[in-house]
C-alpha cells in the first residue's frame, strides 16, 4: 500500500497567486511594499510561524488580525473561483485507481479545504483531510505530515509528500516522507534537487516518474 500526502494551495489549487495579490494589496494599504523575500517566507506557514513572518515584513500591524483579513478577502474570491493546477486531477485519479491512500495536509482551515475539494469535485479522491489550524508547530515543522500519515494508517516513510513551497518541502523532509517539490511561485533551492525524491514542473510529470516506483 502506498500513501500520498498533498499540500493544497499552490499545488492542487492555483490559489497561491490570489493570496499573494491580497498580501501585497493589504501591505500597500499600510504603506509597506513587500519584496521578493516575502513569498518564500510566508508560503506554507500557519500559526506562530506565519505571524512571525508578518511581524517581520509588515511591522506595525497586529499579525493575527492582518492574517485573518488576508484569508477572508482571498476566500471571498475563492467562493466562485477555484482553479486546479495542471495534472492535479490526473495524478489523484491515477493514484486512486492504483489503490493508493491519499490525504490533504494544508495550512488552510478545514472549511476552506472542504470547499475547494467539493468545488473541484476532488473530495472522493481523499481518505483523510488535515488542516494546519490548531496544530501547534506549522510548516516547516513536520507535525502536519506526521498527523496525515497517521490518519492514513501508514508510517511516514511509506508516504510521498507533494509540496510547492520551501517551508512545505522542509516539513516533508523532516517527517521522513518521500518528498517531491512542484515549484509554484518560489523556485527550489539548489539543495532540494539533492534532498527531494524529485523536483518536477507539474503533477503530470511527477506521476509519470513515480507511478511505477
Amino acid at each position: 500500500m502506498k500513501g500520498a500526502i498533498f499540500d493544497m494551495d499552490g499545488l492542487l489549487i492555483d490559489s497561491e497567486r490570489l493570496y499573494q495579490q491580497t498580501w501585497h494589496a493589504m501591505a500597500a494599504e499600510v504603506g509597506v511594499t513587500l519584496d521578493e523575500r516575502f513569498a518564500p517566507a510566508i508560503c506554507g506557514t500557519v500559526g506562530a510561524t506565519e505571524e512571525a513572518v508578518v511581524a517581520e515584513f509588515i511591522p506595525g500591524v497586529e499579525p493575527g488580525s492582518f492574517i485573518a483579513e488576508v484569508n477572508r478577502r482571498t476566500q471571498e474570491i475563492q467562493k466562485n473561483y477555484v482553479p486546479l493546477k495542471p495534472g492535479a486531477r490526473e495524478i489523484l485519479t491515477g493514484m486512486r485507481e492504483a489503490g493508493w491512500r491519499i490525504a490533504v495536509a494544508s495550512s488552510s482551515s478545514m472549511e476552506m479545504i472542504r470547499h475547494n475539494l467539493d468545488f473541484t469535485a476532488l473530495t472522493p479522491c481523499f481518505d483523510a483531510l488535515v488542516s494546519g489550524v490548531g496544530i501547534p508547530n506549522g510548516k516547516p515543522a513536520p507535525d502536519i505530515f506526521l498527523r496525515a500519515a497517521a490518519k492514513l494508517g501508514l508510517p511516514p516513510t511509506d508516504c510521498w509528500v507533494f509540496e510547492d513551497s520551501i517551508n512545505g518541502v522542509r516539513a516533508g523532509l523532516a517527517a521522513g516522507c518521500k518528498t517531491v517539490m512542484i515549484p509554484d511561485l518560489v523556485p527550489p533551492p539548489e539543495e532540494f534537487y539533492r534532498l527531494c525524491a524529485g523536483v518536477w514542473p507539474d503533477l503530470s510529470t511527477a506521476w509519470e516518474h513515480i507511478r511505477e516506483a
